[in-house]
């Protein structure tokens, strides 16, 4: 087999788990030309024993499905503090296409899944996204440690913002009003995010789906931000926060979309390269989210611990 010339390599080892030698093979052949430290382990137990050695260095996950000794099920449900805690994205791949195995592993927390077999483009583009976007957040989670202890007289304050810097850094800094930080900010980002480039840019699902393919995203943003169509339109997060807890409305100027079918992490979307994070938002880091009818204003809840014990201990 020829090997491809490497690229400038790229920080970070990506853990592949699978039982089958010629899929490992495969995926090092498409993944090591681009950079890419491979490790790998044949089932979930050797996966676990390579987690703990190499922790601070993986990058990324690479799960399979089926494997003997340890299936990627019970290897998640037995590591999923530790990837949490460390934001290591895992990547379920599988011959299993059944919506209801697709859906244990989301369950499970597995928000990319790639179903056997798949194409080179699809791998690369999964991988790179959900490397660049655990980067993301977890670069910008260190910033919390700044604010929480700050601003808590505030009960309502209304931020501005416009372009993907400003979003990121209004994620950090409204996530340090909650109770837990580091939950709401991975919600607030991904909602500030979507404000700015689905709502006030107007870049589509799909047409972002050909620019996450081709590496343009970003370059996208930049050029839509300069226009004159787009360049005066402004974002709105307001927070308002009472004894029951905190009020975050995200209001754009978009023509709004379907917000309908994004709420839950959709089988038919898990091997796309993006597409999860308003489901995200709306499993993990609010109690309540709802969009208006247009799709351009969001109204996120999260009820103080002592309400959501309340809430959760009423009768049906």
């Amino acid at each position: 087999m020829i090997k491809k010339a490497k690229t400038d390599n790229i920080d970070g080892k990506i853990l592949i788990i699978d039982d089958e030698e010629n899929n490992i093979r495969i995926m090092e052949f498409y993944l090591e030309p681009l950079g890419y430290d491979i490790i790998t382990a044949a089932n979930g137990k050797e996966g676990m024993e390579m987690l703990e050695g190499e922790q601070e260095a993986i990058a990324c996950i690479l799960l399979d499905r089926m494997m003997p000794v340890m299936d990627g099920i019970e290897f998640l449900k037995q590591t999923h503090i530790t990837i949490d805690k460390l934001k290591i994205p895992v990547i379920m791949q599988t011959a299993a296409a059944d919506p209801s195995q697709i859906q244990e592993g989301i369950d499970a927390g597995v928000y990319y899944y790639l179903t056997k077999p798949y194409e080179e483009d699809v791998l690369l583009s999964i991988v790179r996204s959900s490397i660049e976007d655990s980067k993301r957040v977890s670069n910008l989670s260190l910033e919390l440690e700044q604010y929480k202890s700050a601003f808590q007289l505030v009960d309502h304050l209304e931020i501005r913002f416009r372009t993907m810097e400003d979003a990121d850094n209004a994620s950090v800094f409204l996530s340090s009003f909650y109770q837990d930080p580091d939950k709401a900010f991975i919600g607030i980002s991904e909602l500030l995010i979507n404000a700015v480039e689905h709502g006030n840019l107007g870049i589509g699902y799909e047409e972002k789906t050909e620019l996450n393919n081709q590496r343009l995203w970003h370059q996208e943003i930049e050029k839509r931000l300069m226009q004159e169509k787009y360049k005066n339109r402004i974002a709105r997060a307001n927070l308002e926060r009472n004894e029951e807890g905190i009020i975050l409305t995200i209001t754009d100027q978009g023509n709004g979309f379907n917000w309908q079918q994004y709420m839950d992490v959709n089988v038919s979307r898990v091997s796309h390269n993006h597409g999860r994070g308003i489901a995200m938002a709306n499993l993990m880091s609010f109690d309540n989210m709802q969009y208006n009818e247009k799709g351009n204003e969001v109204v996120c809840t999260m009820l103080n611990v002592s309400q959501q014990v309340t809430k959760s201990s009423d009768p049906a």
